[in-house]
């Protein structure tokens, strides 16, 4: 095979990597869902239902099928966008997701806007003075907050801006959001929380990736023809680690689909990962089903994006 062509290669067979674990993930997410304790006809019914009642429900719902030709059924609607109807409040699973989505992903672009440059600039600015006291308390920091689990964090938040000093409502449900102000207190909790569990993860891995391309022979060679600091890292060594600073920023954000579970459930924000907390405390399978499906493929294209990142940037596969 050409050289030329291996990134490309590689790009496609990362892809099909990614689809083989998106089946194995979808099966993996409907049997333990179907794992789950109770009996879904005996909750929508309720305990006073008759055992007749009960098997008819069952009956009619498909739940007497075998387990594995209702996953193949289900697996076949998935692919095609039928998510299947909610078993509680009969209605499409699109509708009940769509009404959220939009919430969520406001959420991840609010806290993406507001870590990334954060993030990029404390981990940049630490690999330029590295070893100085800035340094230290950038890694300081990072390591702190990356030892603390988010529901730590919304915990503290809460703690101290909404019980504290009570500049903050601690949910973010039903708030007001009628003006500016009031929009940034509604979204200042849950992404203030994020934010601090995706910098931190962003910063270190940034700071590594400037380092290394500082350590390369031609930045070496910049500085030794006198090339201040500032011009060493921003003109010579940042253009060439934008490539593994672009991987640390797409793994960096994968943390925010597990991270955006806890952090709607506490502040009790509207969105697909409250929606999904809710449908387990109903046993609603098809919409447990479907959310947990959201962020999985989430969770995996932005693993995916950042191997091929990394594979179309390494200089050494571009020869």
């Amino acid at each position: 095979m050409p050289q030329s062509l291996t990134p490309w290669f590689l790009v496609i067979q990362r892809l099909g990597i990614a689809l083989l674990t998106l089946v194995i993930v979808s099966f993996a997410v409907f049997f333990a869902t179907e794992l789950l304790p109770g009996d879904v006809a005996e909750i929508l019914l309720g305990q006073a239902a008759t055992p007749e009642a009960v098997a008819g429900l069952r009956e009619a719902m498909g739940l007497n099928e075998p387990a594995l030709s209702r996953f193949v059924g289900w697996l076949f609607g998935l692919a095609g966008g039928d998510l299947g109807t909610s078993y509680v409040n009969k209605m499409e699973v699109v509708e009940l997701i769509s009404g959220r989505l939009g919430n969520s992903l406001k959420l991840a672009g609010v806290t993406t806007l507001v870590s990334v440059p954060v993030a990029l600039a404390l981990g940049i600015g630490a690999a330029m003075w590295r070893g100085s006291l800035f340094d230290r308390i950038v890694s300081v920091l990072t390591i702190s907050v990356i030892s603390v689990p988010e529901f730590m964090v919304a915990t503290l938040a809460v703690l101290i801006f909404a019980v504290w000093l009570g500049w903050l409502p601690a949910l973010s449900y039903g708030a007001d959001v009628s003006s500016l102000s009031a929009m940034l207190k509604a979204y200042a909790m849950p992404v203030i929380t994020l934010a601090f569990v995706v910098s931190a993860q962003m910063i270190r891995m940034t700071r590594a990736a400037v380092i290394e391309t500082i350590n390369t022979p031609y930045v070496e060679m910049a500085l030794l023809k006198g090339a201040s600091r500032k011009r060493m890292v921003l003109g010579h060594a940042l253009p060439n680690a934008l490539g593994p600073i672009a991987n640390a920023v797409a793994l960096s954000l994968s943390y925010l689909v597990g991270g955006v579970i806890i952090v709607e459930t506490i502040f009790n924000y509207p969105g697909v990962a409250k929606l999904m907390v809710d449908a387990v405390s109903t046993r609603d399978l098809p919409l447990i089903q479907s959310c947990a499906m959201i962020f999985c493929v989430s969770y995996l294209s932005l693993i995916t994006l950042a191997d091929m990142i990394a594979i179309l940037s390494n200089p050494r596969l571009r020869r």
